[in-house]
């Protein structure tokens, strides 16, 4: 297949200067022909500024630096945010523990009505029971 019938399958349009696409079999043999094949440049990334070819009060303006104040303000609204964290956190923690003092009393509570259940039960049996020994004597 030829590359005019490639870029009109693949839906391209012809630009004035076309890029072709060199196969990886063609770099490894010697081409029939000896068109020249272009190549998209790759793009480079700049590389850092220098400035110290600027002038200090140049850079200053240029700099993503924040000011004192900016920073000031920056650090304040930390601080502000993290003592209503550390007061949701305290409140929190203040719920739960009474929660659990709470549970505590309950479970205190009923140990006591099971204990003294228990001991009226076994009371009962107890009674129950000399109750019925006495009745067997006397018939």
């Amino acid at each position: 297949m030829s590359d005019e019938h490639d870029n009109h399958s693949a839906g391209t349009t012809r630009h004035a200067y076309p890029i072709e696409r060199s196969d990886s079999s063609a770099s490894t043999t010697p081409s029939d022909q000896n068109e020249s094949v272009i190549h998209q440049p790759i793009p480079t990334r700049p590389g850092p500024r220098n400035s110290a070819q600027f002038e200090p009060e140049i850079v200053r303006p240029m700099s993503p630096r924040r000011t004192n104040e900016d920073i000031n303000k920056m650090g304040e609204e930390a601080r502000e945010e993290l003592r209503k964290h550390a007061k949701a956190l305290q409140e929190s923690l203040l719920t739960i523990f009474n929660r659990i003092e709470a549970v505590r009393e309950e479970h205190d509570k009923l140990d006591n009505n099971n204990k003294f259940l228990q001991k009226y039960i076994g009371d009962l049996m107890s009674t129950s029971k000399i109750t019925a020994t006495g009745s067997r004597g006397k018939k």
